[in-house]
C-alpha cells in the first residue's frame, strides 16, 4: 500500500526502455516520493488497474494520491513533475510536459516498445485477460 504522498509508477520492468526511464526519473520532493512497481508482480494497484479496465500492456499507470493517469495522460503527469536533472528527465520535460506533446508521441514510444518486446520475446502482462493476447 503506498503512502498518499507517493507518485506510483506501474510499468513493465521486462522492457529494457521503460525500465531504463523509470529507473532514472526524478520527480521533485515537493511533489512526493517515487515508487516503481513492475506490472508483472500481483499487486493492489494492478487489481485497481485491472478493475478499471485499463490494458497495462497499451499504456503505464501513474497513481498521484487516489487518482489513475494512464498512457499519455501518464507520462504527462510525470513530466510535469519532473526535476529536469540529468539528461533523460530533461528530455522527458521538454517531449511531454506538453499534453498535445504526449498525446503525439506517446504512441510512437509505445509501438516501439511492443516492437522490441516482441523481438526480445517477452509475453504480454495481459491483465485483462483477453483470449490470444499472449504475444506481442
Amino acid at each position: 500500500m503506498s503512502d498518499s504522498n507517493d507518485i506510483e509508477v506501474v510499468y513493465d520492468k521486462q522492457c529494457p526502455v521503460c525500465d531504463f526511464y523509470c529507473q532514472r526519473i526524478d520527480v521533485q520532493k515537493s511533489d512526493g516520493n517515487l515508487v516503481l512497481t513492475d506490472a508483472r508482480d500481483d499487486s493492489e494497484i494492478m487489481d485497481d488497474i485491472t478493475a478499471l479496465g485499463l490494458d497495462i500492456d497499451e499504456g503505464m499507470v501513474v497513481r498521484v494520491g487516489d487518482k489513475l493517469h494512464y498512457g499519455a495522460d501518464a507520462i504527462h503527469e510525470l513530466a510535469l513533475m519532473s526535476s529536469g536533472k540529468g539528461f533523460v528527465n530533461a528530455m522527458s520535460r521538454l517531449l511531454f510536459r506538453s499534453r498535445r506533446m504526449a498525446d503525439l508521441f506517446y504512441p510512437v514510444f509505445r509501438t516501439g516498445r511492443n516492437l522490441l518486446l516482441k523481438i526480445l520475446g517477452k509475453t504480454r502482462i495481459n491483465n485483462l485477460q483477453q483470449d490470444n493476447n499472449d504475444r506481442f
